[in-house]
C-alpha cells in the first residue's frame, strides 16, 4: 500500500507530499508560530512567495475542500492520520481561503481537534497551513467572487483568495440531471434521491439507517447513507440557504443531514452536513436532529 504522506526535506523548508490528493504542505503546521487574522494570513502567504520560501513562489492558503482533505474522521487531537510526518499540528482552527457566501465578512475554517468545518469572522485569529500544487482529484469549491475583511467585494486578481485561484477540478453549474426517481451528479458520479427528505422529518441515526434500508428494499436499488465527503461535495460555496447550485432539481431540501461517517472525537457521534450553510459538524446519534438523504452509485 502506498504511504499517504511523504516527507520532502529541503535545506530551506521541509515539506510533505500528500499522495492521495497530490498537494504539497509545509511539514510545520504552525509555520508562523502564532495565529493570525484572515487578512494577515493572506499577507503571510504573499510574503512566502516573495522570498520564494523553500524555492517555490506558488504557496497559497488552501481552499476549504483542500484543507478538509487532511482530516481523518477516525482520528482526534489532531484529526489527522496517525503516523503522519507533520510537526506542531494545532488542535484548533485553521483558515481556508474560502469566504462564507452568506456573510462575506466570514471565512471557512477547519478545526483539527475533531474535524469540524465552520465559518469564522475574518478579524478573528486562527492558524494557517500553506499549501502548493494542484490536486488532480479534489474539486473546486464553486466560489467565484472575492471579499475583504469587512465583506465588501474586491478585485480577485492577486488576492490569493479562493474566488481568484479557483483551484481544483472545474465543474459545470449544470452538474445535476434528473434520472427517474433520482438525480445524477456529474461531479461525484453518484445518484441522489430526488426527494432530499426520505423520512419526512428529522430522525435519529439508527432510524436513518433503517429508513434507507427499507427504501433500498422497496426500490430494488442499493441506496445508502452518504459519507461526509460525499455530502460535502454537494456544496457550492458561491451559495447558501441552501449551499447548492442554483436551479438544482432536488425537492424538499432540509437544513442538515446525517452521514454514515462516525466521529473519532467522541463515541456515539456522527458527522453531519448543514446544507443551509455548507458547514460540516457532528451530531449525537441518539438525537432526532438530522434528515435523511439517500445516495447510491451509478452503474
Amino acid at each position: 500500500m502506498t504511504e499517504r504522506f511523504i516527507s520532502r526535506d529541503n535545506p530551506a523548508l521541509k515539506t510533505v507530499q500528500d499522495t492521495r490528493t497530490g498537494l504539497m504542505w509545509t511539514r510545520d503546521a504552525c509555520l508562523p508560530d502564532f495565529p493570525m487574522s484572515w487578512a494577515e494570513s493572506l499577507e503571510y502567504i504573499e510574503g512566502l512567495n516573495k522570498r520564494q520560501e523553500g524555492g517555490f513562489n506558488d504557496w497559497r492558503l488552501p481552499n476549504r475542500r483542500e484543507l478538509f482533505s487532511l482530516i481523518d474522521t477516525a482520528a482526534s487531537n489532531p484529526a489527522v492520520a496517525s503516523g503522519n510526518p507533520f510537526l506542531r499540528i494545532w488542535s484548533g482552527w485553521y483558515w481556508s481561503s474560502t469566504t462564507f457566501a452568506a456573510l462575506p465578512e466570514y471565512a471557512w475554517r477547519v478545526q483539527f481537534s475533531g474535524g469540524r468545518m465552520f465559518y469564522g469572522k475574518k478579524t478573528e485569529d486562527s492558524f494557517l497551513w500553506p499549501v502548493r500544487g494542484i490536486s488532480p482529484v479534489l474539486h473546486a469549491t464553486g466560489q467565484q467572487q472575492c471579499h475583504n475583511t469587512h465583506g465588501h467585494p474586491v478585485p480577485c486578481e492577486g488576492s490569493g483568495q479562493d474566488g481568484s485561484l479557483r483551484t481544483g477540478l472545474r465543474w459545470d453549474t449544470r452538474r445535476f440531471s434528473a434520472e427517474g426517481g433520482g438525480v445524477s451528479d456529474t461531479v461525484s458520479g453518484l445518484l441522489w434521491s430526488r426527494c432530499a427528505d426520505l423520512t419526512g422529518g428529522a430522525t435519529t441515526y439508527a432510524e436513518a439507517l433503517r429508513a434507507v434500508t427499507r427504501f433500498a428494499q422497496e426500490t430494488g436499488r442499493n441506496w445508502r447513507l452518504p459519507t461526509i465527503d460525499e455530502l460535502e461535495l454537494l456544496t457550492d460555496c458561491s451559495r447558501a440557504y441552501p449551499a447548492l447550485t442554483s436551479g438544482h432539481p432536488f425537492d424538499a431540501v432540509r437544513p442538515a443531514y446525517w452521514s454514515c461517517t462516525s466521529s473519532g472525537y467522541e463515541k456515539g457521534w456522527q458527522y453531519c452536513l448543514y446544507m443551509e450553510k455548507g458547514a460540516v459538524g457532528v451530531g449525537h446519534a441518539a438525537a432526532p436532529e438530522f434528515h435523511v438523504w439517500p445516495v447510491c452509485s451509478l452503474p
